[in-house]
């Protein structure tokens, strides 16, 4: 299907820069994540404490969400991709030298903010160039890249921590994922200067600097966004919750019924399989019957399956459970793929989208950070299964909130999308 053009977009000629340094970097991610509480164990970390080093993670994401909007403006999706790999690789360094927990817990903090700028940058690139009646199924094959990192990445953990026998050396397949990515990026053609994409977004150049309009700053944005952002993002920010949730209690979990960490990894890069098949249905889902469609189904999934998994503590077999459980839970998370994205997209004006998805990913964010704090802190004062029964009651009720508002705010205007070509 083709639209009046000014100048052709084909996917083929952007794929490599857009969607290659996006696997690349989730590979190095997903190697992490399953071992985060393994190695803050290793330091010396409770349960409750390992649970809390992981949070940072998410925790660090919020945080980089405040600074990604303007960045982005100033100095362009790729610049600031290269810049997130370095500082990713930063954090990384810190994690493979820290003598502590807290040491760790900061490093991962960095290894998330790099983290929120460089998933912003691809999002606000494809928010921008991608029509809106190809939309949802453009953002659920981003959030796919994401997804085939985190498959592949744990595999691959699993392989090089059998190899060396230390669970640290995940952090080194991270370094290596950033490096990678930032070699695509210099090597392959900058998609903004192809399409103009600086240009379209109203980036003026004064005196050989590009300023961004500061009216577009993301706490000027939260304020101007804040009835969609208190209402629909309330609903969004407990979809992130139920995911991250997910990654610090299935880690957590296997620790705690005494799974060695290559065989954790070994479950959740299965998992992460499933999850993956499903990205472009549910996006395909998504553009045909609408948003609904899938975020209900995939919202009502999770907050089942944190309860199945907190219902199986006192089960005989508790290794099987746990395999059926996670599988159950990437089954209804991959059902979802690019909701999220795809939502605050629909939102976004798509001359200068950043700000506005600065805003919805801070709101996002704060989601995905509260639910591994509240793991932790419930893990420590109650126990796992407890915390993990509270976040399937919490993705129940956000199920709920989502069936409420999605009808009355998901309703993208074809009209907004620049005039493009798919080819």
């Amino acid at each position: 299907m083709s639209v009046a053009v000014s100048q052709p977009f084909r996917w083929r000629s952007v794929a490599v820069a857009a969607l290659l340094p996006t696997v690349l970097f989730s590979t190095g991610e997903g190697a992490i994540i399953p071992v985060i509480p393994v190695v803050a164990g290793s330091l010396g970390a409770s349960l409750a404490l390992a649970g809390f080093v992981s949070a940072m993670l998410v925790v660090g994401e919020l945080l980089g969400d405040i600074p990604s909007g303007g960045v982005i403006q100033h100095i362009g999706e790729r610049t600031a991709m290269i810049c997130a790999s370095g500082l990713s690789v930063l954090g990384l360094v810190t994690c493979l030298l820290a003598p502590n927990p807290w040491v760790l817990a900061f490093g991962i903090l960095v290894v998330g903010v790099a983290t929120a700028v460089f998933a912003l940058a691809r999002h606000a690139f494809m928010t921008s160039f991608v029509p809106q009646e190809f939309r949802a199924r453009a953002l659920s094959t981003l959030g796919g890249t994401f997804r085939l990192g985190y498959l592949i990445g744990p595999f691959i953990g699993a392989g090089v921590i059998a190899l060396t026998g230390s669970a640290s050396s995940a952090f080194v397949i991270h370094i290596v994922g950033c490096v990678a990515a930032a070699v695509v990026l210099l090597v392959f053609a900058d998609p903004e200067k192809t399409f103009g994409i600086r240009a379209q977004r109203g980036v003026e150049s004064r005196g050989g600097r590009e300023v961004a309009d500061e009216a577009h700053g993301l706490f000027r944005t939260i304020r101007e966004s804040r009835k969609v952002l208190l209402t629909l993002g309330i609903g969004s920010a407990m979809v992130a919750a139920l995911r991250s949730s997910r990654q610090v209690v299935l880690p957590l979990w296997a620790i705690s019924i005494g799974l060695h960490e290559t065989q954790t990894s070994l479950i959740i890069g299965i998992a992460g399989a499933v999850d993956f098949s499903l990205f472009f249905v549910g996006g395909w889902i998504m553009d045909r019957f609408g948003r609904l469609w899938t975020v209900l189904p995939s919202m009502i999934g999770l907050g089942v399956g944190h309860l199945l998994l907190a219902g199986t503590s006192t089960l005989p077999g508790a290794v099987w459970w746990f395999i059926g459980v996670a599988m159950f839970l990437s089954l209804a998370n991959g059902i979802g793929a690019g909701i999220l994205m795809t939502l605050g997209a629909d939102l976004a004006d798509p001359r200068h989208p950043a700000p506005f998805l600065g805003a919805w990913r801070f709101t996002n964010d704060a989601g995905g950070a509260a639910a591994p704090l509240i793991v932790a802190g419930l893990t420590a004062l109650v126990s796992l299964p407890f915390a993990a029964a509270a976040l399937g009651v919490l993705g129940l009720a956000g199920a709920v909130v989502l069936r409420v508002f999605v009808p009355r705010y998901s309703r993208p205007a074809s009209t907004q999308s620049p005039p493009l070509l798919i080819e």
